[in-house]
């Protein structure tokens, strides 16, 4: 038995449903309207209790291997080796496909890492310095010290052999990137965006997005890091989410991010009118997209917090 912090915000249209054991105490059976929901736990274990098909869309942007330690049991990026860590990631999009409705898209942002180059210590994490993994593991076998690891392909074809459908790769400029120290490659400026699928024939509403001169978007999109306010460290953009969700879901659909992080994709969501489940390990984080989600005033009728206890 696994207790989970979740929190429930209660509006008055985009109804979603979840099972007994995820919903809140004390609201009538016939009041049960939940548009968006937050809960603290492990992305596979939480997701095993969600309902199949119950999510349009999925964006998301697991943590990257390698890079932070929040000093977490269960953390995703911790793995000894890039093997590791894409193995747990497939083991949680398993899930994710269940969850996700037979006509859904997954948008999924993944980040590459470097060898270590023969040292132990870890280069300061630029994103968020306070939580920069102290050392970086050796340089696993197979790989050559500073190589790039290549992990955005290696987890995209994974999940392609998965059952996934792989049907696209964006590349994500980001034209404000802070140049690196590093002298002897180019600074890094772009990550990686794919769009799976998990059928032939799934929503994409083309005429959502469009670029200049009305034509239909490309697939290098050049879009700027954001911070927070009083967050000292980049978070998903905005407007990174928002493209994958117009483009796969429609009003009043259910958004899915198994990795909630500071809350992006719920707080975009709301702005576009679809409900949204989001699932958070660390509870700091969890806490920071509370505070975002809580000046969308005028958005829900109430919050409901409680502790559930969910078979595992």
């Amino acid at each position: 038995m696994v207790q989970y912090h979740t929190v429930h915000y209660v509006p008055a249209s985009h109804p979603l449903i979840l099972p007994q054991n995820l919903t809140p105490a004390g609201i009538p059976e016939d009041e049960l309207i939940l548009s968006s929901t937050v809960v603290t736990g492990a992305a596979l274990e939480v997701l095993q209790n969600i309902p199949a098909g119950l999510a349009q869309v999925v964006v998301t942007s697991p943590p990257y291997w390698s890079l932070r330690d929040y000093d977490i049991p269960g953390q995703i990026g911790l793995e000894d080796d890039p093997d590791a860590y894409i193995e747990s990631l497939v083991k949680v999009f398993a899930e994710v496909q269940r969850v996700l409705a037979d006509d859904g898209t997954l948008w999924l942002n993944i980040g590459d890492s470097y060898t270590s180059g023969g040292r132990t210590w870890r280069a300061p994490d630029k994103k968020n310095p306070a939580r920069a993994m102290a050392t970086r593991p050796p340089t696993p076998p197979g790989l050559k010290s500073k190589d790039l690891v290549g992990i955005p392909w290696k987890l995209a074809f994974a999940l392609q052999k998965a059952g996934w459908y792989l049907r696209s790769d964006i590349v994500w400029r980001k034209p404000n990137t802070t140049p690196e120290s590093v002298k002897d490659r180019p600074t890094r400026s772009h990550e990686y965006l794919f769009l799976l699928t998990k059928s032939e024939r799934y929503f994409y509403d083309h005429r959502a997005v469009r670029e200049a001169n009305d034509r239909q978007v490309r697939s290098v999109w050049d879009i700027n890091t954001e911070g927070l306010r009083d967050v000292h460290f980049a978070t998903f953009p905005t407007k990174l989410v928002e493209p994958c969700i117009l483009l796969g879901s429609q009003r009043g659909d259910v958004v899915l991010d198994p990795f909630f992080g500071s809350g992006t994709v719920g707080v975009v969501a709301i702005e576009t009118g679809r409900a949204f489940l989001g699932i958070e390990l660390n509870p700091t984080y969890v806490e920071i997209a509370k505070r975002r989600l809580d000046t969308m005033g005028g958005r829900f009728d109430r919050r409901v917090e409680q502790i559930e206890s969910i078979a595992v």
